[in-house]
């Protein structure tokens, strides 16, 4: 089971709960033993007005925005306390405070979540009166102990899921890094080779024709004019291959594995089109592209896959990204996005963002 589905089935599972606290209640009333101070249909529109604001900040949090996120937990916040101490029959109802302040941890500084923990304690102890001082204590504590480990444990997840970013973000720039330098020094070594050719062979072959050039004009017969043809071709030759060396572009595909290979999240499925060519320049601005879109998903997205399809298109070539994470509509294009359409921008192309239905990349470089 993937990450992204044992989070879905999580969140199902505490809204399950929560509804479920509000069954005793009814039930008590519907046995003719109300347990509630205020009018039943207030308590449960209390209730309701609860669950559809957990329901909000739990599964709309990327469809409504981080404001009306904060004030359906300010609501969330103000309602449970009231649940809690309208019913003090029901030994239920404060697990929406423990609730509460799990979820604090990822929409609020941590101070707030410590304010939260304290003054959800003291409404179960208010809730427990008038009962003796231990008892009173004693149910206190527990809901203390069972906030902090709440708080604990959503700390520890949300940490070990900022290493699994850091660790994911620098495996990329690591393979990255790793890929350009050994292009960069292969290409190194073929420059090397190319200025070998051509410094020994090329100038060797250079007085070999300017020699056979004079004894043609000696009449050294038609040996030396078919000689100096031929050592036209070789040098014609000697100088095409040093051309291909200095210009020979890096192997896309190859590169481009190296980058994304045993990534530990997001899944890429990365697609080239066997027609596809690029040069050295292009061929560069491809990896730092594709370095980019990992990257910004593993920083945002929240993914479980991402795919990559670089294909031709008439005289161009087409690079396209998308992820399955939770999108962004109203995304600010930042640094990386920025650099990567400049990049781009500078070969003669041009690329569009989309933040619906997941992150989406589309860009189109002429080869031509």
């Amino acid at each position: 089971m993937g990450r992204l589905a044992i989070q879905m089935l999580a969140g199902a599972s505490l809204t399950l709960v929560v509804l479920a606290t509000g069954v005793p209640i009814v039930v008590a009333h519907a046995a003719g033993e109300p347990i509630a101070v205020i009018p039943l249909g207030w308590w449960l529109a209390c209730f309701a007005a609860y669950v559809a604001a957990l329901t909000v900040s739990m599964w709309l949090s990327e469809v409504v925005g981080r404001p009306t996120i904060l004030w359906m937990f300010t609501l969330q916040s103000v309602l449970a306390p009231v649940l809690v101490l309208t019913v003090p029959g029901a030994g239920w109802t404060p697990i929406l405070l423990v609730f509460n302040a799990a979820i604090s941890v990822y929409l609020v500084p941590l101070r707030f979540t410590v304010v939260l923990v304290a003054a959800n304690t003291a409404v179960v102890a208010a809730s427990a009166v008038p009962a003796t001082a231990f008892e009173i204590g004693m149910g206190a504590g527990v809901y203390l102990m069972l906030q902090a480990v709440s708080v604990l444990a959503v700390l520890a997840e949300r940490r070990d899921a900022e290493a699994r970013r850091e660790l994911a973000e620098a495996h990329v720039r690591l393979r990255s890094a790793s890929v350009l330098l050994a292009e960069s020094s292969r290409t190194e070594e073929r420059l090397r080779i190319a200025r070998e050719l051509h410094d020994s062979i090329g100038h060797r072959l250079t007085v070999l024709a300017l020699e056979l050039e004079i004894a043609s004009h000696r009449d050294c017969g038609e040996s030396v004019g078919r000689a100096k043809e031929l050592t036209g071709q070789v040098l014609a030759d000697l100088r095409s291959t040093v051309g291909e060396l200095r210009e020979e572009a890096p192997d896309l595909r190859q590169t481009l594995e190296g980058i994304v290979a045993e990534l530990p999240m997001p899944t890429v499925r990365l697609r080239i089109d066997e027609t596809v060519s690029a040069d050295r320049a292009l061929a560069s601005a491809l990896v730092r592209c594709v370095q980019e879109v990992v990257t910004n998903t593993i920083r945002h997205a929240e993914a479980e896959h991402l795919w990559i399809d670089i294909d031709t298109a008439g005289s161009g070539l087409v690079f396209e990204a998308r992820d399955d994470g939770r999108g962004a509509p109203d995304f600010t294009i930042g640094n990386g996005l920025r650099g990567m359409s400049e990049r781009l921008e500078q070969l003669g192309g041009s690329v569009e963002f989309s933040g619906k239905n997941g992150f989406r990349v589309r860009a189109e470089v002429p080869t031509g």
